[in-house]
């Protein structure tokens, strides 16, 4: 195994229904709470978390965050006018200080979202979906657990059929015409790898009684302690940050002017909440990795 990308995280050796209850309240919250330092609390701890799972592979990844956050960030202001204050004219229209903060707050949320998504791709592996759903919808699971494990494995496969056609010379022109040959050599490479896979997903299910009466099901998942402490934290920080929402945070507001963060007592309880919330993955990574550290020195 190399690097983080090789090694399993201590954050997802905790039971899938806590992983589960987590990943759906941070999205939920993040998503339905639009208040600029609640998402500014998401996308930190995403990218912290993402960060300490893929390492510098990530690093290498924000050349694709970045221009999407700026790109979302200053479509809004050239596209929406609304708001009182204008930065200047462009072809007449009036670029507002309104409209450009609201297109960095969207930036902000767009962005925490995506890094969840993909910590939750890691995480959420298809084993734990299965566990979690396959008793109540057998075959939805089963579909969506082959759908979300497919199209990752077809990207890795066609990047290896692409880098052993490089090294038999197949990629040697230059011309569009020939890099046009060459993505439709992968392509019907990889119909025939996905047709034989499938064939082998069938019969793997076959052999293993898949739709007979009274199979029964294995897994190693068992509800810990520490399940339970985390569980109970998550629950807790959710509730806190939604009482808190409710009771004291007003509605922010971009148009006509920016409304001011307003930080009551109830408000901060709120925020302080859901910050802990969002950097729970990492403390917990964190804590382990230094735990790891510390008994290796001991050795």
């Amino acid at each position: 195994m190399r690097g983080n990308a090789g090694r399993e995280n201590a954050f997802s050796r905790l039971h899938p229904a806590v992983l589960m209850t987590f990943f759906l309240s941070e999205l939920l919250l993040t998503v339905f709470l639009p208040h600029p330092v609640l998402q500014a609390e998401a996308l930190v701890g995403g990218l912290l978390f993402c960060l300490l799972l893929w390492g510098g592979e990530f690093l290498r990844e924000l050349g694709f965050y970045l221009p999407l956050f700026v790109l979302v960030a200053l479509t809004n202001p050239l596209f929406s006018h609304n708001g009182v204050t204008p930065l200047f004219f462009l072809n007449g229209n009036p670029v507002t200080w309104e409209a450009l903060l609201y297109g960095i707050f969207l930036a902000v949320s767009v962005t925490g979202v995506l890094f969840w998504c993909k910590a939750y791709s890691r995480v959420m592996t298809s084993d734990k979906f299965l566990y979690l759903f396959g008793k109540v919808a057998p075959r939805l699971s089963l579909v969506l657990s082959v759908a979300l494990r497919f199209l990752p494995a077809y990207l890795a496969q066609s990047k290896r059929v692409e880098r052993a056609q490089k090294g038999v010379g197949l990629y040697a022109g230059e011309s569009f015409t020939d890099r046009i040959k060459n993505r439709l050599r992968v392509f019907v490479a990889m119909v025939s790898w996905s047709t034989e896979n499938a064939m082998e997903v069938s019969a793997s299910m076959k052999g293993r009684g898949y739709g007979k009466k009274g199979r029964t099901n294995f897994s190693l998942f068992k509800f810990t302690s520490a399940d339970g402490v985390f569980l109970a934290l998550i629950l807790s920080l959710t509730a806190l940050t939604l009482c808190g929402a409710a009771a004291g945070m007003k509605n922010f507001a971009f148009y006509p002017r920016v409304s001011r963060v307003e930080l009551s007592p109830v408000s901060f309880a709120a925020c302080l909440s859901f910050g802990l919330q969002s950097l729970l993955p990492a403390l917990w990574e964190g804590k382990e990795r230094i735990l790891w550290k510390y008994y290796v020195s001991k050795i």
